[in-house]
Formats: structure tokens, sequence, C-alpha cells
């Protein structure tokens, strides 16, 4: 979820994105939210329905970032789908192990003051393992932490869209055609899963129920910036369109605005070009740490403030602005420490497992 620098667009995307989850979860999960509900019943309403939907615009971003940096000019650059797919498992996996011991040993001290089914069970091995591998979605574990399953989605996406990347790059180079196939096949599984599997909810644990918010996003890179590329966003907006017209659904309507969104900056100069306000860039580039670490901290800040404020409507309100806060905080921590912090391929995999491990054991100690 990294974007370059040279993006603030993206970056600034990212960022409203992503405070817009923290607040949904924290309108959602813990007393808090229903506590501070007389203080502000239609905000929290707001977010409570529609803050997820700001996870469709990181769908849209990370296609429009992989396109960007694997196939730019439609030709692919992926040589080794296993060794890429891996590489993305690094990237995403060391921070997120890191924010899974955080999120169990949260859990353990939330449970001293506050009983809420938001705040998960002490896991047992094959819940721990199955989200190590990142696995607990698809064979039906309880999640470690709110919005983990996203994480489980975008090595899925990534991993599907190099494979079609690769083989569109083998198709090329045998029959000697144009570098054209990689974007043709991204298209096709682009509108799969717009008018098939994200029609049905039973496929909302794979990667093909969200390619089509993914796949958006890569065409979009494509297509901008080619002669005619006005049009060929206008005709992208139009398959979003049908798409809603068959099936009203408000996370393809999110994924298309961001799509056009992105579309529009890049023909027209202004993703590069805009200045962005420093703060949202900085924290654009810290949003996937944020993402990780904010729940269990919204667990805690939950956990003080209803155990001091039970029924204090205006403190916790304060409580959930504070939670806000923390989780910018802890994020900004995690960015340093783990996430930014380069390693070894073979410290990077287990030295954080084994810190799994350990939180795992001392949790239940706690408990």
């Amino acid at each position: 979820m990294r974007s370059a620098s040279r993006m603030p667009c993206v970056d600034a995307l990212k960022a409203i994105a992503c405070l817009f989850i923290v607040l949904h979860h924290l309108a959602f999960y813990g007393p808090m939210s229903d506590i501070a509900y007389p203080f502000m019943p239609t905000a929290i309403d707001l977010l409570y329905q529609y803050g997820r939907m700001a996870v469709q615009a990181f769908f849209v971003i990370a296609g429009f970032l992989l396109a960007a940096k694997f196939a730019p000019h439609g030709k692919t650059l992926v040589g080794n789908p296993l060794y890429s797919i891996y590489q993305r498992y690094l990237r995403l996996a060391i921070p997120y192990l890191v924010a899974l011991v955080f999120a169990i040993l949260c859990a353990a001290l939330a449970r001293e003051w506050l009983s809420d089914d938001s705040i998960p069970d002490v896991p047992d091995f094959a819940q721990l393992w199955s989200h190590v591998f990142f696995l607990q979605d698809l064979v039906g574990e309880e999640a470690l932490s709110a919005g983990v399953w996203y994480v489980a989605i975008d090595l899925q996406l990534f991993a599907l869209a190099a494979i079609l990347l690769w083989s569109a790059g083998k198709i090329e180079a045998r029959y000697s055609v144009p570098a054209f196939i990689g974007p043709v096949l991204i298209a096709l599984l682009t509108m799969v899963s717009l008018f098939v599997f994200n029609l049905n909810e039973a496929w909302d644990t794979t990667a093909l129920y969200f390619f089509g918010a993914y796949g958006l996003g890569a065409l979009a890179y494509w297509v901008s910036r080619r002669r005619r590329g006005m049009l060929w966003l206008a005709l992208l907006s139009m398959v979003v369109i049908v798409a809603l017209l068959l099936d009203f659904r408000s996370r393809i309507l999110v994924a298309g605005c961001v799509m056009l969104m992105l579309g529009l900056a890049r023909q027209t100069g202004a993703l590069e070009q805009w200045r962005m306000p420093n703060m949202l860039t900085y924290l654009g580039r810290i949003s996937y740490s944020i993402f990780l670490i904010h729940f269990p901290l919204c667990m805690i800040v939950n956990a003080v403030f209803f155990h001091f404020f039970p029924q204090a409507p205006l403190a916790n309100l304060l409580g959930m602005l504070i939670a806000l806060g923390v989780s910018i905080g802890g994020g900004a921590l995690l960015f340093t420490w783990v996430e930014n912090r380069p390693a070894g391929g073979r410290k990077r995999l287990l030295a954080p497992t084994g810190l799994l491990v350990g939180s795992l054991l001392v949790a239940q100690q706690i408990s």
C-alpha cells in the first residue's frame, strides 16, 4: 500500500480512505460509539453504514500501482511470478504479523475491563497459523483483528494479477504479438468479476469477488495518457454504470469513482503535479501501518473509557477522537520501526512469526 512520492494524489487518497476506515471501526465496534451516539447520531450512522466502502479505494489504488510497476506500458515486467508473490507476501506480512502480536496482547488486556463481542478470544494454534499464511477466511477461522481480511485479499489479488501478466508475457513472446495481452486478460477478469463473482457473496473470501475494483485501477492506469484516453475512461465508466444498473452496489460505485478520479488525474498530469498538504501525504505513506494497528489500540481506548465513563456521552465522544489520534500515532511507530525498516528475507519472515507465537503464549497466561 506504499506509493511513490511522485504521486501525492495517490497518497492523499489513501490517507482519506484510511481515516474513514478507522472511523468506521470506531462507529461499528465497542461501546464508545453507542454511548456517544446522542451527540452525533447522523455522523455515527453514516460511518457505521458506509465507512467500510473506503476499502474499495485501496483496491483500486493497488491495481493502479500494480500496473505502474509491473506493466507501465502494457508489456509485462513480471519475469518470475512466484518470486514477485513472495516479495509481496513479505511486504505485507512483516508489519501484519507484528500488528497481530499486538492485537493478541491488547485483546487480553481489554477483556479485563470490557466484555464485548468485538474483542477476539484467545486464539488456538490453528487460528494463529491460518493468519500467518493469510488463510483465515478461506478455512473459516475467526479473525484476530478487524480488517485483516483485506490483507489476505490484497495478496490474492496481487498473485492473480501477477500470474495473468506473466502468462501474457509468455504468450506475447511465443507468438510475437504486440504487448497488449496483459491488459486484455486483466480486462476480461475484471468484467467477469463485476458481472458474475461480485454478484454472489459466497465468493467474498476470494480475490475473484474484488477483482473488479482492482482491475479497474489497473485499466485506468493503462488507458490514461493513451491516444483518446478520455474516450477510454468514458468507456470504463460506462462498464461501471452497466454493472450498477444490473445490480446497484455501493462498493462498485465507490470503486468506479476512484478509478475515474485516478484516470483523470493521470490523463491531465495532475497525478504528479498537484501539491498536497505534507500531513496528508505522510498519512498516505503510513496508511497500511495505521490500518493494521488501529483496531487493537481502539480496543484498549474503548475498554478504558467504558471502565471510567460508562454513562458519559461527551467523554466517550472525546474517547473516539483520542482513539483516532492514538491510531495515527501507533501507525507512525509501526511504520518507522517495522514497515519502513529493511531486513533480509529470512529475518523478515521468521522474526515476526516467533514474536507471534511468543505473544500468543503471553496472552494465554494473561487470560
